[in-house]
C-alpha cells in the first residue's frame, strides 16, 4: 500500500509538472484540488451528455496475453469498466477501492480496468494492479469497438458501464469518487432497476 502511494504521488507530480518536494499538507491539498476538480469534470461532462459507443464487436488483449471479447460481458447484468493511466495519480489511488469492491460484487455483476499506456510498461502496471490487490481482468490494446472508445476518453479515470451484449448503460462516473462503494453501488443499482434485475448490496 505504501509503494502505490508512492507511485500515485510521483504519477501526481509528473502529471501537474510539479518539481521539488512537497509537504504532506500540499499534497493533501492538492489531492482535494484535484478531487474538486474531477467533480467539474464529471458535471460538465453530465451536463454535455457525453455518450460513448457500443462494445459489441472488438478484441482485446489481457495484460496476462489472452484475449478479452464481447461475449465475456455475456454471463453478467452488467459489466464496469474503468479506464486509468500509469500517469494518473487518481487512478491509482482510486484502485484500492476498485479491488475491495470488486471482491464483493455478486456474480451478475463485474468490474475490469482498461490501463491505457499500460502495454508500454507492463511490470509496473501488474505492480500497481498487485499492491492494489485487484486480481481481475485487466485489458491494454484492443479493435473494433474498443478502438472507438479510446477517442472518445476525455479524462481518467472514467468508468463506463455495459450489458451483457456489450450495449452502454447508465451514465458514465468520470472523476475519482471520494466514497468509491457508495457511487458505484448507486450507479450499478440504477442500472438493474432500469433492467427490471434485483439490486446489489455492498458491506
Amino acid at each position: 500500500m505504501k509503494n502505490i502511494k508512492k507511485i500515485a504521488v510521483f504519477s501526481f507530480m509528473i502529471c501537474t509538472f510539479v518539481t521539488g518536494c512537497s509537504s504532506e499538507k500540499q499534497i493533501e491539498k492538492q489531492s482535494e484540488q484535484i478531487f474538486e476538480n474531477q467533480q467539474t469534470m464529471q458535471n460538465i461532462n453530465n451536463e454535455m451528455n457525453v455518450s460513448f459507443s457500443n462494445l459489441n464487436t472488438f478484441e482485446a488483449k489481457t495484460l496476462n496475453d489472452e484475449i478479452f471479447t464481447q461475449s465475456d460481458f455475456s454471463d453478467k447484468d452488467v459489466t464496469v469498466i474503468n479506464f486509468w493511466s500509469l500517469l494518473c495519480g487518481p487512478c491509482i489511488e482510486e484502485m484500492p477501492d476498485i479491488a475491495e469492491f470488486s471482491k464483493k460484487l455478486p456474480d451478475n455483476v463485474q468490474i475490469i480496468t482498461v490501463c491505457l499506456d499500460g502495454e508500454y510498461d507492463t511490470e509496473i502496471t501488474k505492480q500497481i494492479l498487485e499492491e492494489s490487490g485487484f486480481d481481475g481482468t485487466t485489458l491494454l490494446t484492443g479493435d473494433g469497438d474498443f478502438q472507438k472508445i479510446y477517442s472518445e476518453l476525455q479524462y481518467t479515470p472514467t468508468s463506463i458501464f455495459v450489458d451483457k451484449y456489450g450495449n452502454i448503460v447508465g451514465d458514465a462516473i468520470i472523476g475519482g469518487q471520494k466514497n468509491f462503494a457508495e457511487s458505484y453501488t448507486k450507479a450499478i443499482n440504477d442500472i438493474l432497476k432500469s433492467m427490471g434485475k434485483e439490486a446489489i448490496s455492498i458491506e
